[in-house]
């Protein structure tokens, strides 16, 4: 049995808002697995929990370039936000972003070989890095290359978006690349969603429909029939699919309508998306000062 320590309680509470002693609870049901904590909670909880799930725990920037058909995004990170608007490191970004768009890398050691004119990639780094004092690292980006259309939508440097549709007009591209950056569907279509993603989903809903079960038991109440539990539960993942995919959501710019409604009204196709958020999925270092004070001290005193 994994000990749960108090440094575990508050880092499930920083992710999903829930009462410590709710988290507590999860942490010791989920033996220690943080995941599975979350899904436990989220079953309890429902959308109580979650709220700040998909906060940003790193600095970076995001950059893009197109070209015609041809498109590419880049993430580039480093340690702190003061860095994130150094022209240089922008530039780097940037500078990144047009060379995987023109010599299309295998992968981010291939990108870090390519020549930028006087020097490689992990030269340009490697000197920014001496210069400014603070580490960088290039973490992913994507390429697109197609016979259609191609639109990017940058939120600032934090959030981007990559675009390949076909249709006339090049505003519905625009306009479908900052509906994704708004709404972050994980799919273009119900079809699309990850197999992974759509267990998780019913493990919550599973979940909460046993702890309901639970309750009414509690209560004296005659708990729903297995046939109605798995309605619910093949409910709530359906919820799930229509809320996570593009074609499915509503309309950023006009909720009446869905984007896939949208889309078919401007004649216009989408074949894909790619969309970056800085620091997804990266937990980022927390000093505890207190802690820190308090070692010191007793290393001193020994």
């Amino acid at each position: 049995m994994a000990a749960i320590t108090a440094a575990m309680v508050g880092e499930l509470r920083s992710k999903t808002d829930a009462p410590m002693m709710e988290c507590k609870k999860a942490l010791t049901e989920a033996e220690g697995d943080m995941a599975r904590a979350e899904e436990i909670l989220r079953g309890k909880l429902g959308p109580k929990a979650g709220t700040n799930a998909d906060r940003i725990t790193a600095e970076g920037v995001v950059a893009a370039h197109i070209v015609g058909g041809v498109g590419a995004m880049v993430e580039v990170n480093c340690e702190t936000d003061f860095v994130t608007k150094n022209d240089d490191f922008i530039a780097m970004a940037n500078t990144i972003a047009k060379l995987v768009a023109e010599h299309n890398p295998a992968d981010v050691a291939a990108l870090s070989a390519l020549s930028t004119g006087e020097q490689t990639v992990e030269e340009l780094r490697t000197a920014l890095i001496g210069r400014i004092g603070e580490n960088m690292s290039i973490r992913r980006f994507v390429r697109f290359e197609t016979t259609a259309k191609l639109a990017s939508y940058l939120h600032g440097t934090r959030i981007g978006v990559l675009v390949d549709f076909d249709g006339a007009d090049e505003q519905v591209g625009k306009d479908v690349a900052m509906h994704v950056a708004a709404m972050k569907p994980v799919a273009l279509s119900e079809g699309d969603v990850p197999a992974d993603l759509i267990a998780k989903e019913r493990s919550v809903a599973s979940l909460k429909a046993a702890e309901d079960a639970a309750k009414a038991t509690a209560e004296g109440k005659k708990p729903q029939s297995e046939e109605i539990v798995a309605k619910r539960i093949e409910g709530s993942v359906q919820k799930y699919l229509k809320e996570v995919s593009l074609l499915d959501q509503p309309f950023v710019k006009n909720d009446k309508q869905s984007v896939g409604a949208m889309l078919k009204a401007a004649n216009t196709t989408v074949k894909s998306f790619a969309m970056f958020v800085v620091g997804e999925g990266i937990e980022k270092k927390v000093d505890d000062f207190a802690a820190e004070v308090a070692a010191q001290v007793a290393a001193a005193k020994a």
